[in-house]
This record gives C-alpha cells, structure tokens and sequence, in this order.
C-alpha cells in the first residue's frame, strides 16, 4: 500500500475526534487554572483525579460501577442523534425504569429467578421506551421541539416517581427514607465475581453499546437513519419512514435508559428510591457528546466519566476540595466539547479532501 495513501486514510478516520481530543485538553488546562486562583495544588489535584479513577483495584470497581449506567443513558442521547434529534431526557426514562423495575416483582405470582429479572428487565424497558418514545411522537406529530420536550418530560417523570413512592407505592417500613418495597435477596444483582465487585449492568451496557453500533453501522436501518439524519427532505423523497425512524430511535435509546433504572434498583439500591435519582441521565449526555454519538467510543467515555466522578472523595479527603468540584470539571468538559463542535463543518470538508488525496495517491500508485 502507498504509504501516502495510507496516511491519509488516517488522518480522514481520526479527524472526527478531534474536536474532543481539542474539549480534553482545553479542560485540563481550565481545571488547572481553576485550581490554581484557589490556591490548591493544580497538578496535584490533577494527579489525585486519575488516582482516586484508576489507582487501584478498588478504584477501578468505583468506576465501573458508575460507568455501567453512563453507558446506557449515553445510548438514550446517541440513538436518536443519528435520526437528528438532540434527546436529553435519559434522566426520565431512567427513574420511570427503575420503579418499573421494582413494582414488578409485586405484581407477578412466583417464578424462577430468572424469569423474573428477564420480566423485570423488560417492564424497565418498555417504560423507559414509551417515555422517550412518547417526545419522539410528538416531535414528529406535534413538531415539539424534542430539546425542551425531553427535558419537560423528564421533569414530569420525576415527580410522577416521587408522587408513587411517597404516596401508593410506599413501604409502610420506609420513614425517613421513602422507597418502594424492597426487592428479596434472590432477586438482587450480585456482582460478576468475589474478586471483581462490580454488578452485572456493566457487561450489559458493553454489548448495548456493541449492538448499537451493528445497528447504526452496518444495517439497512441504519443506513436509512443516516439519510434521515443527514437531510430530512431527501429521506422522504427516496421513500423513507421517516417518523417510524425517527420514533424507533427514541423508543430504543429510551429502552436503555430504562434498563439502566433497573439495574440501580436490582443491583444497587435494592428499592425504588430518591437516591437513584443521581444524575446519570444528565452525565450520558455529556459522555454521548464526548463519545461523538459512536456507539463503541460511549464505552471508553463513560469508563473516562465514571472515572471523573468516583475520584470527588478522593479530592475531598487529601486537597479539601468540595466533593461537587469533579462537577465543575464534568461542566468545563461540556461547554470545551460545544465551543469546540463549531468545527464540525471544516472536519467533514478536511476529511472530503483527504479521502480524495488517498484516491489521487492510490490511482498514482496503479499507473505509476
């Protein structure tokens, strides 16, 4: 192969990273000036942040743990992108989800185990379907901005969550901590092994974020989102569902947050209760962003993320940092990736020009 060849091949498949590889560095050197104006050890700080992540076993499991559901609310924000649609109401389909998740196993008669997680995993999901789904429809029905609809939505479903678990769906046992009646021991997510104590959530947003990427990369519904995705009125004018798509997206990314719900009941808090309303759904948004809408790359994101915010405690103890400082480097991070998005247009023309450089110097080569 032509060398020149095949170093503009190269250049063409990385330069769509480059704006979050320019958002990374960009926030590393706000953070540390950040630090700096408060007097605190900026490098320090910085090297405590990738300790407190990925210094030890222990830290690893910590962020894992909290990658595992980054994972599937990420995929809640990518689906939908690549019909168009800018979707940030993981946080809705995610709660919605996890009561779901856990009323289920009251209303069900006695069954294997098995059974019951499979039932459980999928009323999650037809939840946390049919409440992104929900924005999708009306977007294409209504022309709802799907923006201001999924976060109104997502408002909506945490105070209906908060409405049945203090009110009808209570335990009588909760007092000053209201949740839903607790799932049995037999019904709870263990760990993947004694020396690895991180729940089983995390495999499954791995092959999520596999098998969305064979769906968006190599189907013919994929194809067809990215026609939808990249100009509406030719995608109608070659014949394309278009809401069917646009809608099916909504309802699969809605699915995965919804499973996401699940696994915080049934692996982590063992009940429907405020703490699972933690923020997951607004963190996917920004690995989904960092990640580009890849499916693959969500994986390395939500691990970079998770990493973030298991090192708070960390900064907190050694530095005497608030534990809410990781938070203001997740927002740097986002507002690097938005200011740095504004060279998406010159990337797609850079990468226009390299792959037809690559041609040129592979027709150079035959003819040579």
């Amino acid at each position: 192969m032509n060398p020149r060849n095949a170093i503009y091949r190269a250049g063409a498949l990385l330069l769509p990273g480059l704006p979050t590889l320019l958002a990374a560095l960009t926030t590393f050197v706000l953070f540390m000036l950040f630090l700096a104006l408060q007097g605190k050890p900026a490098w320090q700080a910085c090297q405590l942040v990738v300790q407190g992540a990925f210094g030890s076993a222990f830290a690893w499991e910590n962020t894992l743990q909290r990658a595992a559901p980054l994972m599937l609310t990420a995929l809640c924000v990518a689906l939908p992108a690549r019909a168009g649609l800018i979707i940030i109401g993981g946080e809705g389909a995610l709660v919605l989800g996890g009561l779901a998740a856990a009323v289920t196993p009251l209303w069900l008669p006695a069954m294997p185990v098995t059974l019951l997680l499979l039932c459980m995993a999928l009323s999650a999901m037809v939840v946390g379907g049919f409440w992104i789904g929900l924005n999708g429809w009306m977007r294409q029905k209504r022309g709802l901005n799907e923006t201001i609809g999924s976060l109104l939505l997502s408002y909506v479903a945490i105070a209906i969550f908060n409405q049945l678990v203090e009110g009808p769906l209570r335990d009588p046992a909760s007092l000053n901590k209201p949740s839903t009646i607790p799932l049995d021991d037999s019904v709870m997510i263990g760990p993947i092994s004694d020396a690895f104590q991180v729940h089983w959530g995390l495999v499954v947003g791995v092959i999520a974020c596999i098998l969305a990427q064979v769906l968006v990369r190599n189907s013919v519904t994929g194809f067809s989102l990215q026609v939808v995705g990249g100009n509406v009125r030719t995608a109608r004018m070659i014949g394309l569902p278009v809401d069917r798509l646009v809608i099916l997206t909504c309802v699969l990314g809605g699915a995965c947050a919804g499973l996401a719900g699940m696994f915080e009941v049934a692996a982590v808090q063992g009940s429907a209760n405020a703490a699972i309303i933690a923020g997951y759904g607004a963190s996917g948004i920004l690995v989904a962003f960092a990640a580009r809408q890849n499916p693959l790359a969500i994986i390395a994101c939500a691990i970079l993320l998770g990493g973030i915010e298991a090192s708070g405690s960390l900064l907190q103890r050694r530095l005497g940092l608030p534990d809410a400082t990781t938070l203001i480097l997740e927002g740097i991070l986002f507002t690097s990736l938005l200011a740095w998005e504004a060279l998406t247009p010159r990337i797609v023309a850079w990468r226009l020009r390299l792959n037809e450089r690559a041609i040129q110097a592979q027709g150079a080569l035959q003819h040579g």
